[in-house]
């Protein structure tokens, strides 16, 4: 069996150089910074000794592309990354404070007009964290709203009751998409943001998320989110071949993305940490609420994300509004999320074809997913470990999205569009 060591998370920021070099530890998880700004991260499981040149090299790779991104003047790439490597920390903190200093001097406010909807369902320990962080913010929202969707008890009334300010729904429906769609209505604010209840924010996020809004032509925005724990086995799998990580560098997504053929519009976010226009949530009648957890079982995000698209709407990935996420400790429960998310992904990319039947969705489950998994069953042959843990329960979930797609391929419903 094999021994699975737990990673120590350490969030490095790059403007106190002297704390970098202390954290070249054996199992680390690294995320480096500038000031508010995240970088990059790099993990660290080498049982070799690192030599400080190493890595020196190994950060300036990571983080450069980022750099560069929010560097308008490309001869100071030199400059830093010859200034990094050599410790030259007053050249280093000049160069990087003026490539940054557009993103860092924004005005304060004391609010933005945002609606921040928290969807939950007796899980009232990681509510009551989730409320604190957004209270916390540097910048605050207009209004918090928390739904609470077919409980079982009064744990996420009594938690939010905490909270005067808290608005409080209950939606009697069964579903995460039943559980945004009340949110959404029921949000005061032109911007709808969405976090999951076990997700903490960066106190910019708030700012940032509204920030990400000021060019009128963004319908739809995600954001960076970073594992708070990866002591676990669950943990580290989802996080280095499932994570909800999409990288340090903005990107924009608009028609163009759906010409590659069944595009993956899931490396577009995640559900966790993203946001929209009220009115483009309207326009496209909400989120389709047969996906997620309820009756296919998961994918109402990207799918919502996909008709965004063909509408001719942009979406922005912002990593600059940074939310942490707490990844599923157990193996038992990573089973149980991925079989919903390949469950549910299928049934999306069924719905994604009907409305757009030169998508490639139909090849991709039909040919490219089986090709997908064959290797990997080859790959893991024959112990099945780590990664390859899950396989069979995720085989289980396209099966499963299949059949459920067909059993109900006569509904109507299940085509609106």
């Amino acid at each position: 069996m094999t021994n699975i060591l737990p990673y120590s998370i350490h969030h490095i920021y790059m403007d106190k150089m002297e704390d970098i070099f202390l954290e070249k530890k054996i199992n680390s998880y690294l995320v480096f910074w500038w000031r508010s700004i995240p970088l990059g991260h790099l993990f660290v499981d080498t049982p070799e000794q690192i030599t400080e040149v190493n890595f020196k090299q190994k950060i300036i790779k990571i983080i450069s592309s980022t750099i560069n991104q929010y560097n308008s003047d490309k001869n100071l790439s030199d400059k830093y990354e010859r200034a990094f490597t050599k410790n030259d920390r007053a050249t280093f903190y000049g160069i990087m404070d003026e490539i940054f200093l557009p993103v860092l001097s924004h005005k304060k406010r004391l609010e933005v007009p945002v609606s921040v909807v928290i969807c939950t369902r007796n899980r009232s320990h990681s509510l009551q964290k989730c409320i604190r962080s957004l209270m916390n913010q540097n910048c605050l929202p207009q209004e918090i709203i928390v739904v609470d969707n077919a409980p079982s008890d009064d744990s996420t009334f009594r938690i939010t009751a905490q909270f005067p300010s808290v608005i409080y729904c209950k939606e009697m429906m069964a579903g995460l998409d039943f559980a945004r769609n009340a949110g959404a209505k029921k949000a005061a604010s032109p911007i709808v943001a969405y976090v999951d209840d076990d997700v903490l924010v960066h106190p910019d996020w708030c700012y940032r998320v509204w920030e990400a809004f000021n060019d009128v032509t963004i319908g739809a925005v995600t954001g960076l989110i970073i594992a708070t724990s990866l002591v676990t086995e669950s943990q580290q799998i989802f996080e280095k071949h499932w994570g909800f990580n999409k990288g340090y560098k903005e990107i924009l997504f608009d028609k163009n993305f759906l010409k590659s053929s069944a595009p993956k519009v899931w490396d577009i976010g995640a559900g966790a940490n993203m946001a929209f226009r009220k009115s483009i949530l309207e326009e496209l009648n909400y989120f389709d609420e047969r996906l997620d957890v309820g009756a296919a079982g998961c994918s109402g995000d990207s799918e919502i994300w996909y008709r965004m698209l063909l509408a001719g709407k942009i979406i922005r990935y912002a990593p600059t509004a940074v939310a942490y996420h707490a990844h599923r400790e157990t193996i038992e429960q990573l089973h149980k999320q991925l079989f919903h998310y390949m469950r549910g992904s299928v049934v999306a990319a069924f719905i994604q074809h009907k409305y757009s039947d030169k998508s490639g969705y139909k090849k991709y489950v039909y040919f490219e997913l089986p090709k997908y998994y064959f290797l990997l069953l080859r790959q893991g042959f024959p112990n099945y470990s780590f990664r390859y843990k899950t396989i069979f329960t995720e085989i289980r979930g396209i099966i499963s999205g299949i059949k459920f797609y067909y059993k109900n391929d006569t509904n109507p419903s299940l085509h609106k569009k």
